[in-house]
């Protein structure tokens, strides 16, 4: 059988994290293991693919920055119209993983599957969980089932979309989920196994495009909490926000305040998207006026994801109704 050749793409992250001691689990460097240690350390993968490993950038996801994304987006674009290229696996820290592979999922071009995958341990812990997340990502981007559905995290065994993927937990090795639709399948055995697709578009169905873009617009997202005045929608403003996400209570409920100060702000062009504080649910339209101010729901969408799609969407329009629109089908 002719091997898949997949094409690795490393950012840095806890999986090439090194530590002072096996025993430890915080306090290490991340990014600090290059792409060929990483390869080398799992010679398992070469009977299921043939491999080759490209540095993009060696950080902790922390610190990733949109340069990062689109020269990621960029890469894979130029990587997979070859057609050598079969699939790509991206290495890359937990923090920000989500909003990366959302970026890309909405930004990529191509069917062949893009896989991000990553660790919860340093690579020299005792129990390192990257080798295992780094075989299993490789074994789904060889799949031919994995074609056609986008950007996919796979994680401890699990294969989530990039739109619904979300790090739930701080330490655990289970930290990936998707609180609102769940996985699109598993990794069992190291045979994946898929039991369905991601229906919103993206991809090669996706209008985004950052060919020759070199900086995104400027979204903040802005957190409620009890006795908000909106302060920080000023603040905002100045900056030179073109757009604010609101991660709003519940249903993206907006302080009495902050609706004003939102209000203010969308009069003036500025697009406002309400999401949510809360860890599941679709934020919906609700109060009225939230509507006639011109406010956005979020959908299914955390607040980090809604800044993502919101500056690719500010990249195209200022169109509120248009906005509002790309919401409802990514």
């Amino acid at each position: 059988m002719i091997k898949k050749h997949i094409y690795i793409l490393a950012t840095g992250g806890t999986i090439a994290g090194r530590a002072a001691s096996e025993e430890a689990t915080t306090g290490y460097q991340a990014g600090a293991i290059g792409v060929a240690d990483l390869l080398a350390a799992v010679p398992e993968i070469r009977r299921y693919a043939e491999v080759e490993g490209e540095q993009i950038a060696a950080i902790d996801s922390k610190d990733m920055r949109e340069v990062i994304w689109l020269r990621l987006a960029a890469r894979c674009n130029a990587l997979l119209s070859r057609e050598d290229v079969d699939g790509i696996v991206i290495t890359h820290g937990t923090d920000t993983m989500e909003e990366t592979a959302y970026f890309l999922h909405l930004t990529v071009h191509s069917e062949k599957p893009i896989v991000l995958t990553g660790a919860m341990r340093p690579a020299t812990a005792m129990s390192a969980d990257g080798p295992m997340n780094l075989l299993q990502a490789v074994r789904v981007a060889a799949d031919d089932e994995a074609a056609g559905k986008g950007v996919l995290v796979v994680f401890n065994g699990t294969i989530e979309s990039a739109r619904d993927a979300v790090k739930m937990h701080t330490t655990s090795l289970d930290t990936f989920r998707s609180p609102e639709m769940g996985a699109l399948g598993s990794v069992q055995d190291g045979e994946p196994v898929f039991y369905r697709s991601p229906l919103r578009c993206h991809t090669v169905h996706s209008v985004f495009s950052v060919k020759g873009v070199t900086a995104l617009p400027r979204v903040a997202i802005l957190y409620a909490h009890a006795d908000d005045d909106g302060f920080l929608v000023a603040a905002a403003q100045k900056a030179g926000c073109q757009g604010i996400v609101y991660a709003g209570m519940g249903n993206g409920s907006i302080p009495e305040r902050v609706e004003t100060a939102l209000a203010k702000a969308a009069a003036e062009g500025i697009a406002v998207v309400r999401s949510t504080r809360s860890a599941a649910g679709r934020v919906t339209r609700a109060e009225a006026s939230y509507e006639a101010n011109g406010f956005i729901a979020s959908d299914t969408l955390n607040p980090a994801k809604a800044r993502v799609l919101l500056q690719l969407a500010l990249l195209k329009t200022s169109d509120t109704a248009s906005i509002r629109t790309m919401f409802s089908i990514y």
